[in-house]
């Protein structure tokens, strides 16, 4: 122990002490707790502002009363550096505590040392508020990474939020303060108390690393709870690798608009998994994918500029409710992918800005700590620490919720040091390039160790860009992401369908296009709530046409992106054509949703679904050329394509699938086919059992030897106005 002289009675407190009192930076360790005299006796320093008077426990279990010195200070000759028993007396009421400062440094070599190094590992175990128990007591353990600040401090329930009770020891090698408070429990709430590089006392901060947090409008971290969860989706798990290689059919939604209770409240986590797990299965999607559930402060932003990586939001109830509802979706064999934003985040007071008085987490300078869009701060991916807390916040959902999947959000923002920037707005990387390597190697930093460790789960990137292998190995110079957003095929084929068929002759190359590129990513086609915010409307509202006309035409869009190469994704309401744009304040439109001909659209999207599962040939292939062929590509004049899919692992047959994007219906239209024999209609977007007209070829077609189209064989198909068919061969 450091040697400290007592105070003799009478005397004003040393200047170190008096400042420790008042909250200033000191060094507390140094000053409280047991320590020898110059004399070689032990002596034992508490501090605690307001107490009207404090006893400590001797060994042999008396009650002995402390001297009052000012300012919160109490003092006692004691029988050794043990952690001592001590009485608060509060005026009101009596505390027993173990004395903070008896207890030594918490934080081990090896967790030190990876802590700069940006191990993720040492980052999720040593930071935080981790329930711990020392010399036999059982409290919390606080750490938190702030190197330049010049005092922390933690506050709680457990202090009545003074800061003068609980300031921390700094471990210099780390930059990391850290305390052991005894007596602290699951539940309770804190932040740090910090004082800045230059002096300057910041708001009370939350805590970057906390694994829950207090319900809103509170910005207070909460103590999580030791136990985890009792998991019960060995099954799912044991096959997680096998279901990613196979079909891949997403629900995006947002979990707080998708139903609301009666009163209009958002549901908990148990009662979302009562109604939506039988609704999604009824469907037919592989997996659902949760808008951000990260702590958020702001809810107009969809979970987007999030603050608390590390803690599910506390809007749908306690991180056990969550783990709970991610169990219940494996153990009725759905995927749960979750959006995480490693992009960005919030300039809130009480969050990671500025979080020791200096751009910690983000950049000094604003022309690459500052996203000009959304008014938010970007990472600092060069700093070592910074890159370990993401890939630590990633692997924590992954590994703690048994998360099957991260959706990165904004990565084109990530790549370049220039995005939404003008000339003399940023500044060009060592090379005098716009890519921003240090995310560059961040994300392969990260793709890595997920790959590395958890097979089977998908990382799929919203990138904007022509950005070269964001889905090629990480070792190949790739980027590493499993898959990759086809935002062009989006953009292109949206644009063609919006637009009167009787323009659509003149912009058939929109939806000819992506299949120049299609086989150049793992990709996955994605109809997100993007394209139903912002005053764009939803995808009913954008197709032309009387509403007899607009379901036809997006039941026909359905088709095609259910045969076109890649995996499938739809943002809820999506299915059941909601007519009015998404509000992320109220529910989707059931009422709606139950209409005839709009659950005839939910019965399309399901039979989609059934048939992506059932036939080989849509779902292998998605990133080989051989799965894919055009039979009619050109036919500008009559707005039909015509594709065939080959199963390239030879386990089914080819299928055929033709789209007519017109209001005409077509007869005697003869499309060529790789082989001869019959072929069934398997699929009609027009059928009556959708709400269409109910057009079609009787249920299937017979080949003839009549060359067309690079083939021997042909059909003669009746095409339906506004439709997709799917034909496939008899075996």
């Amino acid at each position: 122990m450091d040697t400290q002289d007592s105070l003799p009675a009478g005397d004003a407190l040393e200047p170190a002490l008096a400042a420790l009192a008042a909250g200033a930076p000191g060094d507390p360790f140094a000053l409280l707790g047991p320590h020898r005299d110059a004399q070689g006796r032990w002596w034992l320093r508490v501090l605690f502002a307001g107490a009207v008077g404090v006893q400590r426990r001797d060994k042999a279990g008396q009650w002995t009363p402390m001297t009052a010195r000012g300012q919160g200070v109490f003092e006692a000759p004691t029988d050794g550096a043990g952690v001592a028993l001590l009485r608060v007396d509060w005026g009101t009421h009596q505390q027993e505590i173990e004395d903070v400062f008896g207890f030594g440094p918490q934080l081990d070599a090896a967790v030190l040392a990876g802590i700069p190094d940006g191990d993720p590992h040492s980052i999720r175990t040593g930071l935080g508020a981790q329930l711990a128990t020392d010399q036999g007591v059982a409290g919390v353990r606080f750490a938190v990474w702030a190197p330049n600040a010049r005092r922390v401090a933690v506050v709680g329930d457990f202090n009545s939020w003074d800061g003068t009770r609980h300031p921390m020891r700094f471990r210099h090698e780390a930059g990391v303060w850290e305390i052991f408070v005894p007596r602290v429990a699951a539940g309770a709430r804190y932040k740090f108390e910090i004082i800045a590089a230059d002096g300057a006392h910041l708001t009370d901060k939350a805590d970057p690393m906390a694994r829950q947090c207090e319900p809103l409008p509170g910005t207070a971290s909460v103590v999580g709870s030791a136990a985890g969860h009792a998991w019960q989706d060995q099954d799912w798990m044991q096959a997680r690798a096998a279901n990613a290689a196979g079909a891949i059919s997403i629900y995006e939604l947002h979990a707080g608009s998708w139903r609301r209770s009666a009163d209009g409240g958002v549901l908990d986590w148990d009662t979302l998994a009562d109604t939506l797990i039988p609704y999604i299965k009824q469907l037919g999607f592989t997996h659902i994918e949760l808008l951000p559930v990260s702590e958020h402060p702001f809810g107009g932003s969809w979970g987007y500029q999030p603050l608390g990586l590390y803690a599910p939001t506390a809007r749908h109830g306690d991180p056990e409710g969550f783990a709970r509802f991610v169990d219940r979706c494996h153990q009725h064999g759905l995927g749960v992918i979750v959006d995480w934003v490693g992009a960005h985040f919030p300039s809130d007071a009480h969050g990671m800005q500025r979080f020791d008085g200096t751009g910690l987490y983000e950049h000094e300078d604003p022309r690459q700590g500052l996203h000009p869009d959304w008014d938010t701060l970007i990472y600092n991916y060069g700093r070592s620490e910074v890159s370990g807390f993401l890939i630590g916040s990633a692997l924590e959902w992954i590994d703690r919720f048994h998360i099957d999947g991260l959706r990165v959000d904004a990565v084109a923002s990530m790549l370049y040091r220039d995005y939404s920037r003008e000339d003399g707005q940023w500044i060009p990387n060592a090379h005098g390039g716009r890519e921003n390597l240090e995310a560059i190697d961040f994300l392969r930093a990260l793709n890595s160790a997920i790959s590395s460790t958890y097979p089977g789960v998908v990382v799929i990137a919203e990138e904007s860009t022509a950005w070269p292998g964001v889905t090629a190995p990480a070792a190949e110079g790739g980027l590493g992401f499993s898959h990759k957003w086809n935002m062009g095929w989006m953009h292109d084929t949206l644009s063609y369908l919006q637009r009167d068929p009787i323009h659509r002759s003149h912009h058939h190359s929109e939806m000819t296009f992506s299949a120049m590129y299609a086989f150049s990513e793992d990709f996955v086609l994605p109809l997100s709530h993007d394209e139903v915010v912002h005053g764009k409307g939803s995808l009913l509202g954008k197709m032309p046409g009387d509403r007899w006309q607009q379901l036809a035409n997006l039941r026909a869009y359905y088709g095609f992106m259910w045969a076109h190469p890649g995996s499938k994704l739809l943002f809820m309401g999506g299915e059941f054509a909601q007519a009015t744009e998404w509000n992320h304040d109220a529910e989707l439109d059931w009422a709606l949703a139950a209409q005839p001909e709009h659950a005839g659209v939910a019965r399309l999207v399901a039979d989609l679904n059934r048939l992506l599962r059932d036939i080989p040939a849509l779902r292998h292939g998605n990133r080989s050329e051989h799965g894919f062929e055009w039979s009619v590509g050109d036919d500008h004049a009559n707005s039909v394509l015509a594709f065939i899919r080959h199963d390239v692992h030879g386990e089914g047959g080819a299928l055929l699938a033709v789209s007519n994007f017109t209001p005409v219906e077509r007869h005697g239209y003869r499309v060529g086919v790789p082989r001869g024999g019959r072929w069934r209609e398997v699929f009609n977007s027009d059928s009556q059992f959708y709400g269409g007209s109910d057009v079609g070829n009787r249920g299937h077609v017979d080949a003839m030897p009549i060359a067309m189209h690079g083939h021997a064989q042909s059909i003669e198909l009746t095409l339906p106005p506004l439709s997709t068919l799917y034909l496939q061969v008899s075996e």
